[in-house]
């Protein structure tokens, strides 16, 4: 379990809302995590649970019908899931998705969406990954053709977390073809919407419970009205919400070091080997030591993070590193903690086998460490 008594970037109330997320969380969650991780997509009624107990978009304001809390809840949740070993992809809608629509969406599409995307009653995606254009977002070839009142959207997208259950896909396109970052767009595009078609649910060697899909456009028409925001603002628009998204794969990654370590500790006491156990040995010791100590450095920095970004102050930068560390600092810790279970530790019937499986996709998805060293290097 977390330990709550050494952090400095949460208060009294966070850590009561931590106590009710755990115990919906070991309600609605743990008895049905290894069925939704073996048909690869969570039951909407986990949706909709989430919703009814607040924990879906709690930072929206509530003349929306949010909480209006600050990201520290936000961070809650993404911590006690990520612990579990749940991806559920709940906070692409809390973190990422919500704050696209909460800060360049018209009154009117904020105030048809965002309640019902607290509800849980709509569930959302963001399409910005392509077959040929990844971390490359000036790179994408989706089109929104102008036509009178009506966007028409031809293109693909790939790599789409929640694109099997998502009701609203918010769509990168270019609405000017030739006019680079300049041309990008963001448009709201209902999946009930004629020549929208979902393709296959991705077959992921991790974080299988999360649904990832390749989804298709064939002359989409929307309403103008669907833009979000600006025409050709979109890149802007990412690179302001990035850090943010980029902070919550931090949280994530930390909370999940941690469960590979806790579980890397609770193994190596009980498991014997040559008359006494695998924690005896020295080698043991000084591999946890040496991966106790990493955590306890992530863990202070990941404070500081939440801290400055709780304070408006974190930079796309600091935002990049803390990304970059914590995604590398848990698959390095997973796959120690892997190893110090020997063969046990590559059975899927092992919490260990799960972690080390969904960490190692955290250092592609939001920008892989190669981009966010580039990021980097760039503020130096």
């Amino acid at each position: 379990m977390l330990n709550l008594s050494k952090r400095t970037a949460y208060n009294q109330d966070h850590d009561l809302f931590r106590d009710q997320v755990r115990k919906f969380a070991e309600r609605e969650v743990v008895p049905h995590l290894d069925r939704w991780e073996e048909e690869g997509i969570v039951d909407r009624d986990l949706w909709r649970a989430c919703g009814a107990a607040g924990l879906l978009c709690p930072t929206l304001p509530e003349q929306y019908g949010g909480l209006g809390l600050d990201y520290g809840y936000n961070a809650v949740i993404d911590e006690e899931l990520a612990y579990l070993g749940a991806t559920l992809g709940l906070g692409l809608q809390s973190d990422i998705t919500a704050e696209y629509i909460l800060h360049y969406g018209s009154e009117e599409q904020k105030q048809f969406w965002l309640p019902k995307m607290i509800s849980g009653e709509v569930i959302t995606a963001i399409a910005m990954t392509e077959p040929g254009a990844g971390s490359d977002l000036q790179g994408v070839k989706a089109t929104a053709r102008r036509d009178g009142d009506e966007y028409v959207i031809n293109g693909s997208k790939t790599f789409i977390s929640s694109g099997q259950n998502a009701d609203l896909i918010i769509v990168v396109a270019k609405t000017d073809a030739d006019a680079g970052a300049k041309g990008v767009s963001l448009i709201l595009v209902e999946a009930t919407r004629e020549g929208f078609k979902r393709g296959r649910n991705l077959d992921k060697i991790g974080q299988r419970a999360a649904d990832t899909s390749e989804l298709f456009f064939s002359d989409v028409r929307v309403p103008v009205s669907n833009l979000l925001g600006q025409e050709g603002k979109g890149f802007t628009y990412l690179m302001t919400q990035l850090p943010q998204e980029r902070l919550s794969i931090a949280i994530s990654a930390q909370a999940g070091a941690q469960r590979a370590f806790d579980e890397a500790v609770a193994y190596t006491k009980d498991r014997k080997a040559f008359g006494r156990t695998v924690f005896d040995f020295q080698n043991t010791r000084f591999t946890l030591a040496e991966l106790a100590t990493r955590l306890q450095v992530g863990w202070a920095h990941l404070d500081w993070a939440l801290s400055r970004h709780l304070r408006g102050e974190l930079t796309a930068a600091e935002a990049s590193a803390a990304k970059l560390f914590h995604s590398e600092l848990n698959f390095e810790v997973c796959d120690k903690a892997l190893q110090l279970h020997g063969g046990a530790g590559y059975m899927n019937e092992y919490a260990i086998a799960r972690l080390w499986r969904d960490a190692r996709v955290q250092r592609i998805y939001g920008g892989t460490s190669e981009i966010m060293k580039e990021i980097i290097s760039r503020d130096i």
